[in-house]
């Protein structure tokens, strides 16, 4: 499979009423993309399944359970199932590829 590029994911994701796409699903895991804006408020809940995000391009911080770190390119952050977590103090737009394992909302 052959995914659009992440320039076209990062607009399709715009579109979006929470700026999120998601662009790939089997039952192990779903693939998304993610956008958030400078100065943007990350409005998520913890999720049913284990989550990973992966830093395109952007700046910000990211709140996990009781930490607080600096976040950006390159980095790989895994957040682990019902785990409170969100973005924060962004200064510069945030793309984040996303996966969710299992897929999210998949039957338990």
């Amino acid at each position: 499979m052959s995914a659009p590029s992440i320039e076209t994911l990062r607009r399709a994701a715009l579109a979006t009423p929470d700026h999120y796409l998601e662009f790939l699903r089997v039952p192990a895991m779903s693939l998304g993309t993610y956008v958030l804006e400078p100065g943007a408020v990350d409005p998520q809940s913890p999720h049913d399944a284990d989550e990973v995000y992966f830093v395109v391009r952007g700046q910000g911080q990211f709140r996990h359970g009781d930490s607080d770190e600096a976040v950006g390119p390159g980095e790989v952050l895994y957040v682990p199932a019902r785990q409170k977590h969100g973005f924060h103090d962004i200064t510069e737009e945030l793309v984040l590829l996303v996966v969710f394992a299992p897929s999210e909302h998949a039957p338990g």
